[in-house]
């Protein structure tokens, strides 16, 4: 039988589609619909149930990006995409019309995503045409797992820039809003994490996150509960780039900071942008912190930098020779905020404790 295919364009008189309809046997009619509609003809995704992704080839994908490209767009339901423990060497995008997915390791530091591009790696950048001139890739597409998506949960997994330390290499890019982070670990060196969008909020729990300069960044509001902050060497911890009209940037609690050996002197962090927020309250800070505890980058940016601490405990927390232009919030400041409050930007997001 010859099929006959046309474009959207295309319009036939009526008479001339009931013509052809009547011309296909309903025998033959019944079971191209059956072919097309029924498991047999294809296998939909459009459900529920669990994907699982195994290195090894023991599942139905062995690749994560197989995964997320079946996924339907704009589920209402929530989808896992469950991973088998190994190295996936992938550069991942979850794209903004994905929403209401969980990406589930099954050991945080045994299922690992891995890339290893810095920003100094030369290549043809030009979108799609790739004639243009070979350049530098630059900071933000150095990325190992961009989520542009919103509601996305990633839970006991790793994610990685293992680059050599020749520029910035970014593990994590965020621009999605209400993205949560359980039991992960985040590996690199300079911008480890990047919190890409304003007004976007970000829950990190139990999580593990290392690096060396301005390792956490960005303009979102971010919340970390009971993370590790490992500093690989003498610099900043965060460099936020708050906007002036949002009330909330980074908020750290109940957080610990570590030091590699050999690092002696660690800032909590630095406005990369003016009105950068940054607290860190009721968290273990090591020796390692400076005595001022911040620093200004910029002479001007200390006229609107909003840096904070609340009841920190440990070697790095005494208050007495902090820069003049952060302070220490009281016992009424503090209690104020609370992942309710904070997260009450665009709607109420209730995240679990």
């Amino acid at each position: 039988m010859r099929l006959h295919y046309y474009t959207d364009s295309t319009v036939l008189p009526h008479d001339t589609r009931v013509s052809m309809l009547s011309r296909i046997p309903r025998v033959s009619l019944f079971f191209i619909l059956y072919f097309l509609f029924s498991p047999a003809g294809a296998k939909s995704y459009d459900n529920p149930d669990t994907l699982f992704v195994a290195r090894d080839g023991t599942t139905e994908f062995r690749n994560i990006s197989e995964a997320i490209e079946v996924c339907r767009a704009f589920m209402e339901y929530h989808k896992v995409i469950y991973v088998k423990k190994g190295i996936y060497k992938e550069k991942l995008i979850i794209p903004q019309w994905l929403t209401n997915i969980e990406i589930c390791g099954e050991d945080r530091d045994q299922t690992i995503i891995t890339w290893d591009d810095h920003a100094n790696i030369k290549a043809d950048i030009t979108p799609l045409t790739a004639t243009g001139p070979v350049q530098k890739i630059g900071t933000f597409r150095t990325f190992t797992l961009k989520i542009q998506g919103s509601r996305i949960t990633l839970k006991n997994i790793t994610i990685e820039n293992n680059s050599a330390r020749l520029g910035q290499a970014v593990a994590l890019h965020t621009e999605g809003d209400r993205l949560t982070f359980v039991n992960c670990r985040f590996l690199g060196h300079q911008d480890t994490v990047y919190t890409g969008v304003a007004k976007t909020r970000l829950y990190f729990r139990d999580c593990y996150i290392e690096g060396t300069t301005d390792f956490i960044f960005g303009p979102s509001t971010a919340w970390f509960e009971r993370c590790s902050i490992h500093c690989k060497a003498n610099s900043y911890i965060t460099a936020a780039s708050t906007p002036q009209d949002v009330p909330y940037g980074y908020i750290f609690n109940h957080c610990t900071v570590t030091c590699q050996d050999g690092v002696d002197k660690v800032y909590l962090g630095r406005p990369w942008r003016d009105y950068g927020y940054t607290l860190f309250m009721n968290c273990q800070l090591p020796r390692q912190i400076r005595p001022e505890g911040w620093h200004q980058w910029r002479p001007e940016a200390v006229k609107t930098a909003r840096y904070m601490e609340y009841n920190n405990t440990g070697e790095g927390a005494a208050t007495d020779r902090r820069v003049s232009w952060s302070r220490q919030l009281t016992k009424k400041e503090a209690s104020k905020i609370t992942p309710e409050a904070v997260f009450a930007i665009h709607d109420v997001w209730a995240v679990q404790p």
